[in-house]
């Protein structure tokens, strides 16, 4: 059967953890083989230098930039505001400005390693308007989300697809954040022709885009395709390909997504903070199995059912399995909503593949979705994760994503039948 007959769901299942697979399978890596996990393009292309203290500039290194840089026997880590499984960062960012003041109107890759923007192609009368939102013209910016799949597909396999996905929602928060800061609204676009974008950007099967957010003025203007294919450049020093991706992207690709009216969410955080909280926020890897306040829970519940800024939408139902909250029984939460009492703790440890933070946290919390289209899905699901990590760390609560988990005895645990799409903790 072609692939593009295979459903997502279908995928989601073929990647599926048990505790069986776990110990057949522990996916031990040798850590010196990791592939670059930064693009570059050849030295001779027109360069940008960001400058955060220029308003526009800040705008868009805020969407990636690196916080942190930590040393490990097998190398430097550069941690960036957005988190990333196994921190392998597979997602690049492209972003078209149209209509700056002082900035050529162009397709520009940002070098997060450098701070600095590519100009890749230079815009005459066409653009990516025609690929996105055909008949329309945007005066600012269009954010295009990538990934080069094997900085992942080198560790995780398969279920790196998962992965992808996730770490294109997370980034797409990062973006948002930084568009909050700026006072910018964004839009998140899923639904486009995308495989002929990749064609067009030239990234054969070693890269291709998963979503985008526009940002700007948005005209009735017929716009072009792009007169020429961008020339290709590998996102990674060397490549291995894996059939099961590429196929599972294509597929999802070609999903509609449900659909929903267009509405911004309201949020009150200090900018001040907020943007502090941006710089600061880490993937914790200890709790001291401390309570959080239900104030502070509840705040938070509130910041993740606030408004998504797209058309193209997949819902995702959370569930919490509280352990730690002052004042709230522990069990599990359907929202807000008690569904089973008990101390879950130590199974959420081990159905999260025995990792203590499930356990010793002050909440565990399920996304989960019945979803017509699994690649949105996914990325709503790390959309939320990013807001999830903001919203708890503004608050002084430590936060993590946990993407391994068995599957169907989750499930079991929640009692429910959709998919598990992503796991998460936070706590103190």
């Amino acid at each position: 059967m072609p692939s593009s007959q295979i459903s997502g769901k279908a995928y989601h299942d073929a990647t599926k953890h048990s505790y069986l697979s776990v110990q057949l399978d522990p996916n031990y890596v040798d850590a010196s083989t990791q592939p670059s996990a930064f693009k570059v393009y050849p030295k001779f292309y027109r360069r940008v230098k960001l400058n955060l203290n220029n308003p526009l500039h800040s705008f868009i290194s805020l969407t990636s930039a690196i916080t942190l840089e930590k040393v490990y026997k097998d190398g430097p880590y550069k941690l960036r505001v957005n988190p990333s499984a196994g921190a392998l960062y597979p997602t690049e960012v492209y972003v078209q400005i149209r209509g700056i003041e002082g900035i050529v109107n162009g397709i520009y890759h940002l070098e997060v390693e450098n701070n600095c923007l590519t100009l890749i192609y230079e815009l005459i009368d066409d653009g990516l308007e025609t690929y996105i939102i055909p008949g329309k013209c945007i005066n600012g910016f269009i954010f295009l989300i990538s990934c080069v799949y094997y900085r992942s597909s080198w560790k995780y396999q398969n279920r790196s697809m998962r992965y992808c996905f996730l770490d294109s929602g997370h980034h797409l928060g990062a973006v948002a954040a930084s568009a909050f800061l700026h006072n910018r609204d964004i839009q998140l676009i899923f639904d486009f022709d995308k495989l002929t974008l990749n064609s067009d950007l030239g990234f054969e099967n070693k890269e291709f885009i998963t979503a985008c957010a526009v940002s700007g003025e948005i005209q009735d203007k017929k716009i072009r395709h792009l007169r020429l294919k961008i020339p290709f450049v590998s996102g990674t020093d060397y490549f291995e390909s894996n059939q099961f991706i590429e196929d599972a992207y294509q597929a999802t690709t070609l999903e509609k997504s449900r659909q929903q009216k267009l509405e911004y969410p309201q949020f009150d955080f200090d900018r001040d903070k907020f943007y502090q909280t941006v710089w600061d926020r880490r993937s914790i890897r200890r709790f001291r199995k401390e309570a959080i306040s239900q104030e502070d829970y509840l705040y938070v519940v509130q910041q993740l059912q606030q408004s998504i800024p797209t058309e193209n939408y997949e819902e995702i139902e959370i569930y919490s399995v509280v352990h730690r909250v002052e004042g709230m029984t522990p069990g599990l939460y359907r929202g807000t909503h008690l569904v089973k009492t008990g101390n879950f703790s130590e199974k959420t440890g081990y159905l999260c593949i025995n990792q203590a933070i499930a356990r010793d946290g002050a909440v565990t919390l399920f996304f989960v979705s019945d979803y017509l289209n699994y690649q949105t899905a996914m990325q709503i699901a790390g959309f939320l994760g990013q807001r999830l990590y903001l919203t708890s760390n503004y608050l002084g609560i430590q936060c993590s994503g946990i993407g391994a988990y068995y599957d169907d005895e989750t499930q079991e645990l929640l009692e429910t039948n959709k998919d598990v799409l992503y796991g998460m903790v936070i706590g103190i």
